[in-house]
């Protein structure tokens, strides 16, 4: 009998520390060249095994593969934060010296618990859904979320921060795990939603309703509204604004904002130029009734905002990170409570529209239903 397919791609997740451990004992793993070889191999080999796990499948996803894949440096990444922070020993020293010497900061140690506790839950997940025939789409866009706005901050971040002067060959495996969630989200957005069975009389019933007479929609959008002033402000801050109150912000308040790494840099630019523009396209959903993208966009934002937020704040506390790069023990309170609520409120956004989505749907004539049609 079979194991299941999501239990096999965790088995062979598995593998990954052992791989390590075996290169980091091995002195011909531990040059730059031979670190990118062998990392390509290992990564096509993972992608040959999971070929012979689903041979008997008849019909297989091409995402299977990219889930799975990603599983397995899933645990690679929490190799990685569990040897940073001294719970392991043996795994990571020739890679992080070799490889990509930046894995060491506070920001990356972050990321690799991400991976490998949320992103690695959420594959297996998604995968156990995806053979067992159920819906996967709104896990898969809050993980393409999440890993888009990972790469979007960490590859620029590593490039112009203080590592910038020493990348090696091995940081260039990047590439690939770059594009691949990029071309994860167009096919998932491209996908048609699955969606609930709503008469016509109750989605015009709540699409007359003015933003007034919808207390939580208005209090999401005044929510929104803070959230961009806080991201525009933030970001003013990173480009040196000259300002009383951008001085007095990132010295006394939040000094990782100019750690040399560049992480916090890049992140609170790509807030002011990407996150901000979303934002107000958000509250114009919140606003405008028929607006079905809402429904997909929240999901992903929701995915993008909490991944880059958990790392920001966990950086920014880290031992990791120099003590006068730190939020000060006296400001910590508003300092973490702005960042939490930066993190949790697209995600009450987006259980906001997965609750209740009539709003949000195309209207139909009165006396039909909107159809449920059952689609992955």
């Amino acid at each position: 009998m079979r194991p299941p397919v999501e239990v096999s791609v965790f088995l062979l997740s598995l593998l990954a520390p052992g791989v390590l451990f075996t290169m980091n004992n091995i002195p011909t793993f531990q040059e730059p060249l031979p670190i990118l070889g062998m990392g390509m191999v290992i990564l096509g080999s993972v992608i040959l095994l999971l070929q012979l796990a689903v041979q008997h499948k008849t019909k297989v996803d091409p995402l299977f593969y990219v889930f799975a894949e990603f599983s397995f440096t899933c645990m690679l990444g929490l190799t990685n934060a569990l040897e940073q922070d001294g719970f392991v020993s043996g795994f990571m020293d020739f890679y992080v010296k070799m490889g990509e010497p930046h894995l060491s900061t506070a920001y990356a140690v972050m990321m690799s618990y991400w991976e490998g506790v949320v992103h690695l839950i959420l594959f297996l997940t998604i995968i156990h859904r995806m053979f067992a025939g159920k819906c996967y789409r709104s896990l898969s866009l809050l993980w393409a979320g999440s890993s888009i706005a990972h790469q979007v901050v960490f590859i620029p971040g590593v490039v112009i921060g203080k590592y910038g002067s020493n990348i090696r060959p091995a940081f260039w495996r990047n590439v690939p795990f770059f594009v691949v969630p990029f071309w994860a989200a167009s096919v998932l957005f491209s996908r048609p939603r699955d969606m609930p069975v709503i008469t016509a009389d109750k989605i015009a019933a709540e699409q007359r309703k003015s933003l007034l007479s919808r207390p939580v929609d208005l209090l999401l959008s005044l929510l929104l509204l803070g959230a961009m002033a806080f991201s525009v402000f933030r970001g003013f801050v990173v480009l040196d604004c000259p300002l009383d109150s951008c001085f007095t912000y990132i010295y006394q308040y939040e000094p990782y904002l100019k750690d040399p790494v560049g992480f916090p840099r890049v992140m609170m630019l790509v807030y002011l130029f990407y996150a901000v523009p979303l934002l107000t396209a958000l509250i114009y959903g919140l606003r405008m009734p028929g607006c079905g993208w809402m429904l997909d966009w929240t999901i992903f934002f929701a995915g993008a905002m909490a991944q880059t937020q958990w790392c920001h704040i966990g950086a920014s506390l880290h031992s990791r990170t120099p003590f006068t790069y730190r939020v000060p023990a006296d400001k910590r309170l508003p300092v973490i409570t702005l960042n939490v609520l930066l993190a949790v409120l697209p995600a009450l956004l987006a259980l906001r529209c997965h609750i209740s989505p009539a709003y949000f749907m195309k209207a139909v004539p009165e006396g039909q239903t909107a159809d449920n049609k059952k689609k992955n």
